[in-house]
Order: structure tokens, then C-alpha cells, then sequence
């Protein structure tokens, strides 16, 4: 064999070896943060619906993503689409538990009805004991709110699980809507979520 067909036989086996290689697919670089195109949870694999970046006056303060079984491009379509769910938020600056849970609450106050709200309270007072637990969350911090049919929320920062799962879908799609509801945390990152293609960037206040 001459030393052309070696140097072809070897790039032939680096191109079979790479192919064999699992590389972890990214779907978005959303502020040099990379977002993955899939996730799993339970038995679902759920694609990348849309992402963006949530901003204080000028100043960033986390890149979002939500990822469902299917693409959606309206607010009632994710609430009512059956199967798991998830909301990845990657923290851009730190933040205190006080500060996060506040803007939650108010948020979830502007897109829910006092009437539904009152069908969650226990769900809420669980939420609320779970970021008293949390000093902060600190810049690069990965946090990320599922949900598990047949189970619940179930809420992890970098990974670990910081609370009991807490059921019933009504609670979690009011957490839902602080960004897709009528009265969003932040309207122009509600729209990257629904998938909107854009450049532009808006400022929000959180």
C-alpha cells in the first residue's frame, strides 16, 4: 500500500469515527449563551420553541427558553398543548431570591384572575417557601421549571432539585403566562418564545 492510500484509509476512519461521535446539538447562542434544539424529559422529547433575552432598563438579566412537543406560535396553543414542558432561564447577572420572587408574583398577578388565583394558593405558598430557601441566583446560573405530566412542577437550579414537585397544570401554566400572557414580563422576548425571528432587542423593566 503506498502512502497515498494509507493517508486515505486513515481520513476514511476519522470520518467514520466522527460520525459516531454525539456532539450536543445547539439550537441558539442567545447572549453567548449556546441554547440546545431539544431536551428530554420523562419519556418527551420537546424541541426549541423560541428563545431571547429578558432585560432590566440596559442591563441583561437572563436569556429564556422554552421548549414543548411540538412548535407553537400562540400563547393559547402552549397552555393547551398536552405533554411535558419546560422553561429554561440562564441567569446573565445575580439576583436576589427577594427581588426573583417578587417579579414572579407580580407577573403572575397581572395574568391571572383573582378567582383561578385562589384555586393555586397552596401551589403559590409552596413557590414561595422554595425561593425563601434561595439567597440568590448568581450570573451563569442555569435554572429550569418542567413540566411532568402526571406529576407536577418540578424546579432545578444547575441541575439540583430544589423543591417537592408541586402539582396540578393550573399552577403551571399561571407560571406560564408571566411571559405569554396578555400582560407579558417582557412583550418583545414573549414573541421570541412564540418563535418570532428578529434582531431587534428591546428594553424591559423586571
Amino acid at each position: 500500500m503506498n502512502l497515498n492510500d494509507r493517508i486515505n484509509g486513515i481520513l476514511a476512519l476519522f470520518a467514520v469515527a466522527a460520525t459516531l461521535v454525539a456532539f450536543p446539538a445547539f439550537g441558539v447562542e442567545v447572549d453567548g449563551i449556546q441554547l440546545e434544539d431539544s431536551v428530554r424529559i420523562a419519556n418527551d422529547d420537546l424541541k426549541l420553541n423560541g428563545a431571547g433575552t429578558h432585560y432590566k432598563v440596559f442591563f441583561k438579566v437572563y436569556a429564556a427558553a422554552l421548549y414543548l412537543p411540538d412548535k407553537k406560535t400562540t400563547a393559547s396553543e402552549v397552555l393547551a398543548l398536552p405533554g411535558a414542558k419546560r422553561l429554561t432561564m440562564v441567569m446573565l447577572r445575580d439576583v436576589s431570591s427577594e427581588t426573583f420572587a417578587q417579579s414572579f408574583m407580580t407577573g403572575l398577578k397581572r395574568n391571572t384572575s383573582f378567582e383561578d388565583r385562589t384555586k393555586i394558593i397552596n401551589q403559590l405558598l409552596t413557590f414561595g417557601q422554595m425561593f425563601a430557601t434561595i439567597p440568590e441566583v448568581k450570573k451563569g446560573d442555569v435554572l429550569t421549571f418542567d413540566w411532568i405530566p402526571g406529576a407536577g412542577t418540578l424546579f432545578r437550579i444547575n441541575g439540583k432539585k430544589v423543591s417537592e414537585l408541586i402539582p396540578d397544570v393550573t399552577f403551571y401554566n399561571a407560571f406560564l403566562r408571566i411571559w405569554l400572557g396578555q400582560k407579558p414580563a417582557d412583550e418583545k422576548l414573549k414573541r421570541l418564545m412564540l418563535g418570532e425571528k428578529t434582531e431587534e432587542r428591546g428594553r424591559v423593566n423586571f
